[in-house]
């Protein structure tokens, strides 16, 4: 039976649908975590406990687990483990991409410097300092712009600005964001920088692919219906297939594909968030992951593979017989959170299953839970999914099922 290492971070969504994968493909799990698990001691073999910020200390230690337990893939879960899956499966001699091309993908700053130089479409950019006065930076930037941290995901403290003052409020609000412990531990010295980009105007898209050989396959293409146009850019409704034009689908996957050579990927699943305007589509960001939360459950493909089926099939070289979504259009919106504070209560989710086309309501915050929104927080309330015929009767679906959702929320005090 062969062996996988599957590195999940305490606060993925992935756990669940990575290990069913496994246990339809028959595939033995070793779960790679940074908390110690309960039954570490009881069930040797069956977890690991690794540190994922350090990447040389991590990797011997798989290094010598596997002398007792042969591992034969190690997968990334979430963005936060992608380089140091790499790491681990450059240690093992196992198929990886190049540790440096996982870094550059996950670092937002590389990414452009990389993206420039290979002359792709992307916005222009400028790093700056934390302790840098953002008064004196606002008369160096161009308007609109977007400042982002180099190593969040999830449009996680992404904020733009229009004039100087916008971008100084801005600067401070993500500088404080980035003082936070748990951010600070993520970015260490990236913690103390801030990218600031143009705003580039136009539909946004999401590309789902596959790397074999570094060769680019299109998985799904999803339209972002609700124009992400800020101040904050909280992403809610995935639609595919995509209603843009064919000959513009085509130059999605073409410019995606250019931009994961230019990086040096090669194996394993990307995700690409893209801009599509007059001038074509332009690179916002690639990573080395598959897409976020439980979003994956709005895919199916060949005769039912799940996407993780998929991811795993592929690194533990296993055949795949299909790559085709399934017909149906299919689509998920992420639910948002309206205001901070604490969830009371929530209501009509079984109201919201009944609508035609809803596949799944899933509220994944508990009731007396803080929730927190963007550009602050990471979470959602939870995921509705749905599918149809046509890719307009899914957002319909979607938005319907949305306004059936009550959320009671109390303020901080």
């Amino acid at each position: 039976m062969k062996r996988l290492l599957l590195l999940l971070p305490s606060t993925s969504y992935r756990a669940a649908d990575f290990l069913i994968a496994a246990e339809r493909l028959g595939v033995a799990v070793v779960v790679g975590s940074n908390e110690r698990q309960a039954l570490e001691s009881v069930v040797p073999g069956k977890t690991i406990t690794l540190d994922f910020a350090d990447l040389k200390g991590a990797a011997e230690k798989v290094v010598d687990f596997a002398k007792d337990h042969p591992i034969d893939a190690v997968v990334s879960a979430d963005e936060e483990s992608i380089v140091l899956a790499a790491t681990i499966s450059e240690a093992l001699s196992l198929p990886h991409n190049p540790v440096s091309a996982t870094a550059a993908a996950k670092d937002k700053h590389r990414l452009r410097e990389v993206l420039t130089a290979a002359s792709l479409p992307t916005p222009p950019f400028q790093l700056f300092s934390t302790d840098d006065p953002p008064e004196v930076l606002s008369q160096k930037v161009f308007y609109p712009c977007v400042l982002k941290p180099t190593f969040l995901s999830a449009s996680r403290g992404v904020i733009r600005a229009n004039h100087p003052d916008e971008f100084v409020a801005a600067f401070y609000w993500l500088s404080r964001i980035l003082k936070e412990p748990e951010v600070k531990r993520l970015g260490g010295d990236a913690a103390k920088q801030i990218l600031v980009e143009d705003f580039i105007p136009g539909k946004e898209v999401a590309l789902e692919g596959l790397l074999r050989e570094g060769h680019l396959s299109a998985l799904a293409l999803f339209d972002k219906p609700d124009p992400l146009d800020g101040p904050f850019f909280e992403e809610t409704i995935y639609v595919t297939p995509s209603r843009l034009p064919p000959s513009m689908q085509e130059a999605i996957t073409e410019c995606t594909g250019r931009a994961a050579a230019a990086l040096g990927l090669k194996e394993g699943p990307i995700h690409a968030e893209l801009r599509v305007n007059e001038r074509g589509p332009w690179i916002i960001e690639l990573a080395a992951r598959s897409i976020g939360g439980i979003c994956s459950r709005a895919l199916r493909f060949g005769v039912g593979l799940t996407l993780e089926e998929i991811i795993l099939r592929h690194a533990l070289g296993m055949p795949i017989e299909s790559l085709e979504r399934e017909r149906p259009a299919a689509g998920v919106m992420m639910i948002p959170i309206p205001a901070s504070g604490t969830l009371l209560n929530y209501q009509g989710v079984e109201e919201a299953k009944k609508v035609p086309g809803i596949v799944d309501v899933k509220i994944t915050i508990h009731r007396k839970q803080k929730v927190i929104p963007l550009p602050e927080g990471r979470r959602y309330l939870g995921f509705i999914f749905a599918r149809a015929p046509q890719a307009e009767q899914v957002e319909a679906a979607l938005r319907d099922a949305h306004r059936k959702l009550k959320f009671e929320i109390v303020p901080f005090k």
